[in-house]
Formats: structure tokens, sequence, C-alpha cells
């Protein structure tokens, strides 16, 4: 049991590294990215398309990370278990 407990805090300090690596990543490329595009043509700004999407990336990483494991996780699997076993009992009665 407590080795499972374990499994799941690394797992779970896995996914936060993971998250934080890619914001880091992000602000520093992003920054660097911006400071290019304002030496090179400070007239066309194209940096922001960068930002735009790799930032709904970042956001899909960030719900996966902090809200992912409350609506996809291991509760929400056993859940969903349990609900078909019922179907398939009902079912079994039934027929």
């Amino acid at each position: 049991m407590e080795d499972e407990s374990y499994e799941r805090a690394r797992k779970r300090v896995r996914e936060l590294r993971g998250f934080y690596e890619h914001l880091g990543i992000y602000l520093v490329i992003n920054l660097l990215l911006f400071a290019i595009n304002a030496i090179t043509s400070p007239g066309a700004w194209w940096f922001y398309w960068v930002t735009l999407f790799w930032g709904v990336g970042l956001l899909f990483h960030a719900l996966g990370t902090f809200l992912g494991g409350r609506f996809l996780g291991p509760e929400w699997e056993e859940r969903k278990m349990r609900e078909y076993v019922e179907k398939e009992k009902k079912r079994e009665r039934k027929g």
C-alpha cells in the first residue's frame, strides 16, 4: 500500500515538473521571439502567433496537469468501471 502511494506521488511530481518545465521554456522562448521580432521587424508583429498557439497547447497541458486527475483520473476510471459493470448485470438479468 505504501509503495502504491509512493508511486502515485512520484507520478504526480513528474507531471507537475513536466508542466513547470514546459511553462519555463514557453516563457524563455517567447521572450526571445519577442526580442527577435522587435529588433528585426518592429512594424510587423509575428511573435504573438507563436505565443498564442503555443499558449493554447500550454493551457491544455495545465488543464491536464491540474484538473485532469479530477475528471479522468483513477477515481473517474473506477466510477466508470462500476457503471459499466452495473449496466452489464442489468442486461444479463433482462436477457
